[in-house]
């Protein structure tokens, strides 16, 4: 039995520095001590030994076990510390060689032209508000005097979560939302920017869009009138897009305005002479406006007899477009660094 043990310790020492790398090492420790191991099988036989053996027996292999289990000990240190050696030669960072240039990313554009809206406005006296882009139908549509029925409430053009939960389409909801936490009924100045989501996928039209929606209600005693909508929108227009951009008003229809009008814009590319882009026209279509329908102060808590005001809004994806000269919509989306960097260089000139 002793020779025995004794011949596991040699072929065990033999085994050990033969091992190359680590896990040879972990596989050859199951094999030397592991449950199937030879030294295991001495240890279960002991009970087939006299009493006087058993002591001694079991006392070489444990011996053997503990030689084993240092000199395993002993070479996991050699290898892992030859190891990590190797990995640090192989990842050696030669501090001399030429940096590779990083690509540094810039303000995307959408947020440039949000920031500006928002400075232009708070600048003529008006709040920022903002609201859920997750809106019931009630907000979205009804208190906006959108009628059942009415195509901005088809199923095609908007995305409904559930019967009454239906991504926004508008911003203008939030000028619902505005009127009716306004509880003292006090005259308004405000402006929203933010996403909004329709089923629309072209050139110039994305399912995923931003809108700016400005509404301000006064007391009737003040006049407010379409003269004030008209040159407040000037002002905004001129200041993103160029002091001799003009404005043209065209009668329209929206059901939260009355009268309501589209407002166009001279063409950014032309400036006004005619282009394939304005269709030769030297006009592009750009807001929507008009004097908040009284029916709509109504439904929000506002007198008609003692309040008037307007409202207006605007895309302000294709405001960026005109602005920086974007011919397609979907590059504000393709995170493309080489696109995005230009307009670093554009507030610069």
């Amino acid at each position: 039995m002793k020779e025995k043990i004794e011949e596991i310790r040699k072929v065990a020492k033999e085994k050990i520095e033969e091992i190359q790398n680590l896990q040879e090492l972990q596989d050859l420790k199951v094999k030397l001590l592991g449950k199937k191991s030879e030294l295991s099988n001495l240890l279960k036989g002991l009970g087939t030994l006299s009493q006087e053996e058993r002591p001694k027996v079991g006392s070489l292999v444990n011996e053997a076990r503990n030689e084993i289990e240092q000199k395993i000990q002993s070479a996991e240190a050699i290898l892992k510390e030859k190891a990590m050696a190797q990995k640090l030669e192989k990842e050696k960072i030669d501090i001399t060689a030429p940096s590779t240039k990083i690509t540094r990313g810039s303000k995307h554009p959408i947020n440039r032209v949000i920031e500006e809206i928002q400075d232009i406005f708070v600048s003529m006296g008006y709040d920022v508000v903002e609201g859920p882009e997750l809106e019931t139908d009630e907000f979205c549509f009804e208190r906006l005097n959108l009628p059942q029925g009415h195509p901005a409430r088809d199923m095609q053009d908007s995305f409904y979560i559930t019967e009454e939960y239906l991504l926004r389409t508008q911003t203008s909801a939030v000028q619902a939302r505005t009127m009716i936490a306004n509880e003292e009924k006090s005259p308004i100045r405000m402006i929203c920017t933010g996403k909004t989501y329709r089923r629309e996928d072209d050139a110039t039209h994305s399912h995923q869009f931003n809108q700016v929606e400005g509404l301000v209600i006064d007391y009737k005693e003040k006049n407010t009138s379409l003269a004030d909508l008209k040159g407040t929108l000037e002002v905004f227009m001129r200041k993103m897009l160029g002091p001799n951009t003009q404005l043209r008003f065209r009668p329209s229809y929206f059901p939260f305005t009355e009268p309501s009008y589209e407002v166009d814009v001279t063409c950014f590319k032309c400036g006004g002479k005619g282009c394939p882009l304005c269709k030769k026209t030297g006009w592009i279509e750009l807001l929507g406006s008009g004097m908040v329908h009284p029916r709509v102060l109504e439904m929000n808590g506002y007198d008609p007899e003692k309040y008037s005001g307007f409202a207006f809004g605007t895309g302000i994806d294709r405001l960026a477009m005109f602005k920086y000269g974007i011919t397609d919509m979907r590059y504000l989306y393709t995170n493309d660094v080489r696109f995005l960097s230009q307009f670093d260089r554009k507030d610069e000139n």
